[in-house]
């Protein structure tokens, strides 16, 4: 566009563009159609597009914003051509779900796999580090089932949807404190095991006549705390 066909006070141009006012009436048809288009698109995608999203699903899901956006709002472009761009975003998923629900190969790569965050009460710092997972997010989810220390869990694991899922032990040992670490008065009335001491760094568990200010023989660090008392 030309400077000189840039006036302030335009303001068809400001609110239109280059379109006529009748275009408004046809950005409206063609917004219910491409509307109509998506939610069918949407439906054959299968209920997991409802769901919480996996990576190729949201990628998906960009894809037809993208697509969507262009027909419903510029003239020189059909609205066929969007159709045709959202029946192939159903195809490609189609296929894609087929492939990885016989290959487990490709299934990890595109969705990735389990992970193990916290075995008998102990904190799996290499899985942590591998999904880039504080141990304040883990807290936070174990917090939100009502757990309030490590020792309540048999197995946590980081599913390929980013959800948690948190199996508790049936006789729970004395473990590490879950609570956030400002709440001081919450601290005081947890109940303190007298007979364990916890790894501040992973949550593994040693007798008190043990401890004389050796290494965690699980993570090496020299950090420890009060085991919270089943």
């Amino acid at each position: 566009m030309k400077k000189e066909e840039i006036l302030l006070g335009d303001w068809q141009r400001l609110l239109l563009g280059n379109a006529p006012w009748e275009f408004m009436l046809e950005v409206f048809i063609r917004t219910i159609i491409v509307y109509i288009a998506v939610m069918i698109t949407w439906r054959l995608l299968g209920k997991r597009m409802n769901a919480q999203l996996t990576i190729t699903e949201l990628a998906v899901m960009i894809t037809l914003g993208g697509i969507a956006s262009v027909p419903m709002q510029l003239p020189d472009r059909g609205i066929l051509l969007g159709i045709l761009g959202l029946a192939c975003a159903v195809v490609f998923q189609r296929v894609y779900n087929l492939i990885t629900f016989k290959s487990r190969k490709a299934e990890v790569m595109a969705y990735g796999d389990v992970g193990l965050l916290v075995k008998d009460g102990v904190l799996q710092l290499d899985q942590l580090n591998e999904y880039r997972i504080s141990k304040e997010q883990v807290f936070a989810g174990l917090r939100s089932q009502k757990i309030t220390h490590l020792g309540e869990v048999k197995r946590l694991y980081l599913e390929s949807s980013g959800l948690f899922s948190v199996f508790k032990q049936d006789n729970p040992p004395p473990g590490l404190s879950v609570l956030p670490e400002k709440d001081e008065q919450l601290h005081q009335g947890e109940p303190h095991d007298q007979a364990f001491a916890a790894c501040l760094h992973c949550g593994n568990i040693v007798k008190q006549t043990e401890l004389k200010n050796k290494a965690c023989s699980n993570c090496q660090e020299n950090n420890w705390t009060y085991a919270v008392a089943a």
